[in-house]
């Protein structure tokens, strides 16, 4: 019996370019309509709802009907991961920057510093979140997964991190995910969504309504300093 995990079937998914716009329009994990989804991907709208079914038949999206309108998302945080992790593989391409984000010097840098991948923040500061705190011996390589120390756990909880929720949901609890524009990855699984919610709970970070930027508070400056003095 051959095990082995049916990655040609992906790869042919994501293969075609338009499909790779459309899944890449989707990683802030927002769910747009099959037109918005075909100008993402410079293509028809009837050429985007012939790649929309591909991409729901293969499990990479959802689609959910709101009257006589659908809308399709990301599937789950771990095909997320996997398409950042794609994307940080074929960094230097011309996907490096959603098409509604200007590709001025200050963007970039922006898109750089901070910013989400779907379900968790991802950039410079992401970046060097999860090093300070591997460093800090919070977390430790499990695998190819993460799990907190004992004292990890007891900093979490006190930065105001529910673990036992995020232990509860049915995924990774925590895994480094590669990050497009750093060499090193950023913190991804229910830990790395539980860490976005605090940072916007408490007035970290502010999301920006029209693209996967965000901007860090003064607030969120002084806090971050703090992490990244873990180790």
């Amino acid at each position: 019996m051959d095990d082995t995990p049916d990655i040609p079937r992906v790869a042919k998914l994501l293969a075609d370019a338009a499909r790779t716009r459309i899944v890449w329009a989707l990683i802030d994990g927002s769910a747009r309509s099959a037109g918005e989804l075909a100008y993402q991907a410079g293509i028809s709208a009837q050429s985007s709802s012939a790649h929309l079914m591909k991409l729901v038949r293969g499990g990479l999206l959802d689609v959910e009907a709101q009257g006589r309108h659908r809308y399709f998302r990301i599937a789950n945080a771990e095909v997320a991961c996997m398409i950042e992790s794609m994307a940080a593989l074929a960094s230097g391409t011309e996907l490096g920057l959603p098409r509604s984000l200007p590709s001025t010097r200050s963007s970039t840098e922006a898109f750089m510093h901070a910013r989400t991948c779907y379900d968790h923040l991802a950039g410079e500061i992401a970046v060097s979140v999860l090093a300070s705190m591997m460093k800090a011996h919070w977390l430790r390589q499990k695998g190819t997964e993460l799990v907190a120390t004992q004292f990890g756990e007891l900093q979490l909880h006190a930065l105001g991190v529910d673990l036992d929720s995020a232990r509860r949901e049915r995924r990774v609890f925590a895994r480094p995910c590669a990050d497009i524009t750093q060499r090193h990855p950023h913190l991804g699984g229910a830990l790395g969504t539980h860490m976005l919610k605090l940072y916007i709970d408490q007035k970290w970070i502010v999301r920006s309504p029209k693209s996967r930027l965000v901007t860090v508070t003064p607030k969120g400056n002084e806090m971050f300093r703090k992490l990244l003095r873990l180790a």
